[in-house]
């Protein structure tokens, strides 16, 4: 029987994707005029499954916060069920180069090892550490599209301070931050249709050979990997372990976030250009929705989240809900004016909405609704936003603005 059900699943998902073989710009039914968006009621933040009003930081982190919490994990992202047998974790550094940019931080590849008597995987994590700061350092931590095995994370040799991706990590050095990168395939494929041979096949029981209906999909895959990262950060004598900022773009913008809200220990977290299932709200069905998200990718989220295509009114969730749970932690969301599939609209009213939760535990947080000007960030609030010309993607400016964030909550005073 679990094997006829794999079968169906990966049938089921072979019709999806053969359905979405035109790419998203030329998808004629996706809906952008704000004129036309349909009116929707946001699920109440402050108001308990229960009919309670929430009055107090306290009610707010031991009841409501825990509540909205165990909805995203049963029917969006879903929950990481307990493994059939324990996994041992176990660290190798198998790479220290501390000559790295000529002389300016240390590199550290480790493999992050993890082992039962259902199979063994690994992840290999990268760890930079600026050589001229006083340690530990804070860091960034990204949920990295880029292989971290392959030459994007070298030096550039065209570009000093930069890496041959892009990222500006001299910037970062020179800062006083250091910088570590997970990549999201290490323990699920980008795509997975089959959750065989990704860290799941670790934590099924006996006759178990795909998630059930609330259990994980990719993205709390990925999320999970970001704490197991985290766990070795913990033993790391030159991080400060306590001051991490995690961040991600696009899908692993949608990590970042779902990473942020279970896991207290990061500091602060940045999504950028997250969009459905990440920092936009549901209900305005704008750009990308849960039905684009579930036809090109139909295991990023739990089987759950398949109930509520079309139907995101009843959703007991949205995702400003998500981002309240990462209160009063500082957040920072990130959107471009030509992004419209993650909808920037929907990404700031999320930033706002959450704003209720932050201000009841006594943090700064936005206090308009109105979509702040381009070029205009918010980085002195708990809930910092900004919005840029461009596309999809993340610049230089962006970065700019993700180290002004974190300098104004990491760094001390």
């Amino acid at each position: 029987m679990p094997q006829l059900l794999q079968i169906l699943c990966l049938c089921f998902s072979l019709v999806f994707q053969i359905q979405a073989r035109e790419a998203k710009e030329y998808d004629k039914d996706v809906q952008y005029d704000e004129s036309k968006l349909p009116p929707y009621d946001l699920p109440p933040l402050l108001t308990t499954s229960s009919g309670q009003s929430v009055e107090t930081p306290e009610a707010w982190m031991q009841q409501r916060r825990p509540e909205i919490l165990s909805l995203f994990a049963n029917l969006i992202y879903g929950r990481v069920p307990a493994p059939a047998k324990p996994i041992e974790v176990s660290y190798e550094v198998v790479l220290e180069d501390e000559g790295f940019m000529d002389g300016m931080a240390t590199r550290k590849d480790v493999k992050i090892h993890l082992e039962n008597a259902k199979g063994r995987m690994s992840m290999h994590f990268l760890v930079f550490v600026p050589n001229n700061a006083q340690k530990p350092v804070p860091a960034f931590l990204k949920h990295s599209f880029n292989n971290t095995q392959s030459d994007d994370f070298d030096a550039s040799s065209t570009r000093p301070g930069f890496l041959k991706n892009g990222w500006p990590l001299g910037e970062l050095f020179k800062r006083g931050y250091g910088f570590c990168a997970v990549y999201q395939q290490d323990l699920v494929r980008h795509n997975e249709v089959e959750f065989l041979h990704s860290i799941h096949k670790l934590f099924y029981p006996e006759r178990q050979s795909f998630p059930k209906s609330h259990e994980w999909g990719v993205l709390s895959a990925c999320a999970w990997g970001a704490s197991r990262a985290m766990d070795y950060l913990e033993t790391d004598p030159a991080i400060d372990h306590s001051r991490i900022a995690i961040m991600g773009h696009s899908k692993m913008g949608k990590a970042t976030l779902w990473t942020a809200a279970q896991d207290e220990r990061f500091a602060l977290a940045i999504s950028a250009q997250s969009g459905c299932a990440g920092a936009a709200l549901w209900r305005r069905k704008s750009g990308e929705t849960l039905k684009k998200m579930v036809t090109r990718f139909p295991y990023w989220l739990c089987r759950n989240a398949w109930k509520f295509v079309e139907q995101e009114d009843d959703l007991p969730v949205d995702q400003h809900m998500l981002l309240a749970c990462i209160a009063p932690r500082p957040v920072y969301v990130h959107s471009s004016t030509d992004d419209t599939w993650a909808d920037s609209r929907g990404e700031y009213l999320s930033a706002y909405h959450a704003s209720e939760v932050y201000q009841l535990l006594g943090k700064k947080a936005l206090e308009s609704s109105k979509l702040p000007e381009v070029g205009k960030p918010i980085i002195k609030s708990h809930v910092g936003y900004h919005i840029r010309e461009g596309g999809h993607s993340i610049e230089m400016y962006d970065w700019q603005r993700f180290m002004d964030f974190a300098d104004y909550h990491l760094q001390a005073k």
